[in-house]
């Protein structure tokens, strides 16, 4: 079902055209400046450099939009945040420089609505300004996401729990000041009802990262996806966040949202290489024409614009939805739709410009590459693109029904049968007629 269009106001289009403009000028050349840094707290002549960025941001009214004016933001929905993600997507800085950040975002939002004003005093405020980082172990590395398989456990002693297992591919584990860690506190309850959340602080003895997990074609040093093992961390009881047992509940509530961000994102992300594609056949040429004069090239063109607008009003339609169904529930499908064929999307149209841009393409001396990488990323994390496909499947057929008997409702032989039945009075008219 369609929604209609999405124009937004003229007040808020302007900030998005001074958005537009501020990324490509002054954030973009961050990622070149210091890569694989964003997550680094910054010191020294990086927070000269970026704290200055932060502060235009906030002057435009655009940082951390997603909040509400009580936490420092404004509160929009789903749809404007679509259309300013959409932008940030160029750059690996931009969503640190406009204070809406992954995993950051997520746990920010948790926080706001399940922490204590204890938790929230001492790692809310400093993580809504962008002074500490923060990471959300909850993969296993022999369950991956699939929480009936998890095996951490945290066990009462006392006033205290007591937390033992192994986490894998926590990112920005590394650089964050604190951990909100998924555990089981009653084995017997369940995988939805059985496990808790808890706030850790990262120098907690015990935590170990053991080693930092590099994605293929990253530098040695860039690591940041940890495998860590909980050996007896011990937290007290303050640590518990939204109450025990409600860790699946919590889960919900952030991955819901950060799902349709990272789509949004991904927009400007497969935009950017669609850029390069068509900017590419306009100034190449061989065997005596360019390369947007070849159909092969044509069609890329072509197939790349088609796959970006349809995936676009996918994702503008389902912010549209949960702007106005206010419950991430109803909109379960149309995001587990979106985050399925997200991959795909940014995928196919950096392949295809790849291939246009020749050898180059392949090289670190243009961002393709990164974004295939980046696009087998984005078909795993906050779940794999098979499980949201089903997911999808299982959704769509709510509103379906078996067939009566052993033919289709849409078998001809029957339905012929009916029609004649129908209009048997006109038939037999006619034939008198003749």
């Amino acid at each position: 079902m369609w929604h209609g269009d999405f124009e937004t106001d003229p007040d808020y289009q302007a900030k998005l055209y001074w958005a537009d403009e501020f990324v490509r000028t002054e954030v973009e050349p961050l990622d070149l400046v210091w890569p694989h840094e964003q997550f680094v707290p910054l010191t020294g002549k990086r927070r000269d450099a970026i704290v200055p960025l932060k502060e235009k941001v906030r002057a435009q009214g655009l940082w951390a939009t997603h909040l509400g004016p009580e936490l420092g933001g404004q509160g929009h929905g789903q749809l404007k945040l679509a259309l300013l993600n959409e932008i940030l997507g160029r750059s690996s800085w931009a969503p640190i420089v406009f204070g809406c950040q992954a995993p950051d975002t997520g746990n920010a939002e948790i926080l706001a609505h399940y922490g204590s004003p204890e938790q929230k005093k001492r790692y809310l405020r400093p993580l809504l300004d962008g002074e500490l980082f923060s990471c959300y172990p909850m993969t296993e590395p022999q369950a991956g996401a699939d929480r009936r398989q998890f095996r951490t456990t945290a066990v009462r002693d006392g006033d205290d729990w007591i937390i033992d297992g192994w986490k894998y591919f926590s990112s920005n584990a590394r650089t964050a000041t604190f951990l909100i860690v998924m555990a089981i506190t009653d084995p017997e309850a369940g995988a939805y009802k059985g496990m808790s959340m808890f706030l850790v602080s990262a120098d907690t003895p015990g935590v170990e990262i053991v080693r930092e997990v590099r994605l293929y074609g990253e530098p040695e040093a860039a690591g940041q996806h940890a495998l860590i093992k909980y050996n007896g961390v011990r937290v007290p009881n303050s640590a518990l966040l939204g109450g025990e047992g409600q860790a699946f509940v919590i889960a919900q509530t952030r991955l819901g949202g950060g799902r349709i961000h990272h789509a949004m994102r991904t927009i400007g992300l497969a935009q950017k290489a669609q850029d390069m594609l068509c900017e590419r056949a306009l100034s190449r040429e061989t065997a005596g024409s360019r390369l947007s004069d070849k159909q092969f090239v044509q069609g890329y063109i072509a197939d790349s614009y088609a796959q970006l607008e349809q995936f676009r009003l996918l994702v503008l339609n389902t912010a549209w939805k949960i702007d106005n169904y206010n419950d991430y529930k109803k909109v379960r499908k149309d995001i587990a739709a979106v985050k399925s064929v997200m991959p795909t999307v940014l995928h196919d149209i950096a392949w295809r410009s790849m291939q246009v841009h020749g050898a180059l393409g392949v090289t670190d001396e243009v961002p393709l590459m990164k974004m295939i990488s980046g696009a087998a990323v984005m078909g795993l994390a906050d779940g794999p693109t098979e499980v949201h496909k089903t997911i999808v499947a299982r959704q769509v057929l709510r509103d379906y029904s078996p067939a009566e008997d052993v033919w289709p409702s849409e078998w001809i032989p029957r339905k012929r049968v009916a029609a004649h039945t129908k209009y048997a009075g006109y038939l037999e008219d006619e034939a008198h007629s003749r």
